[in-house]
């Protein structure tokens, strides 16, 4: 008698520490799944600032107007991919940080802004370039996140007991995101 009371307080206490643990990947699992949109809404408010920052450079009077017209439409059509799908936005917003580089990156660009007479031009493309930066830091925490969410979704334990449920599995978010040179600005 007493060895069947000590293998069902075994298999208790397994049990408990196996439910404990079970519980522990599924709270994890959670707390990724929170980071990623977390990191989503950050890179996209990232994106819809760089688009505005953009839109009011172009607006402005300081570009000649071939740079102002690639501008605006680059930032006019990533706003409009707001909505469109994730491709159609990764490559409005691909087309968008190409012709950042295009303008921003021509030789003199920065000389000719320092000698404008207004001092406004220059703090919007200091502005542009830094939402340029935050475009590049939020997408990479946000591929990041989605990178360790992945991984721990690909562990046999999480599909055997589906703690993932019926959440969708994330997607990397995959654009040109390489802003204009630091030497021409």
């Amino acid at each position: 008698m007493p060895t069947w009371i000590s293998i069902a307080a075994l298999a208790v206490a397994a049990l408990v520490l196996l439910s404990a643990y079970v519980s522990w990947r599924a709270g994890r699992l959670d707390r990724l799944h929170t980071r990623v949109e977390t990191a989503w809404a950050a890179l996209d408010a990232a994106l819809l600032r760089r688009g505005a920052v953009v839109l009011e450079l172009a607006g402005s009077q300081a570009l000649e107007p071939a740079s102002a017209l690639l501008l605006g439409d680059a930032a006019a059509r990533a706003r409009r991919a707001h909505g469109d799908g994730r491709a159609a936005r990764e490559l409005a917003e691909s087309n968008l940080s190409r012709a950042l580089r295009a303008v921003l990156g021509e030789p003199g660009f920065a000389v000719e802004m320092a000698g404008r007479p207004d001092g406004a031009t220059a703090g919007v493309v200091a502005e542009v370039e830094a939402a340029g930066k935050r475009v590049l830091l939020a997408r990479r925490f946000y591929n990041n996140a989605v990178a360790g969410i992945r991984e721990v979704r690909a562990g046999r334990l999480v599909r055997l007991l589906r703690l993932a449920g019926s959440a969708p599995m994330p997607e990397f978010f995959e654009m040109d995101d390489e802003p204009p040179s630091a030497e021409h600005l």
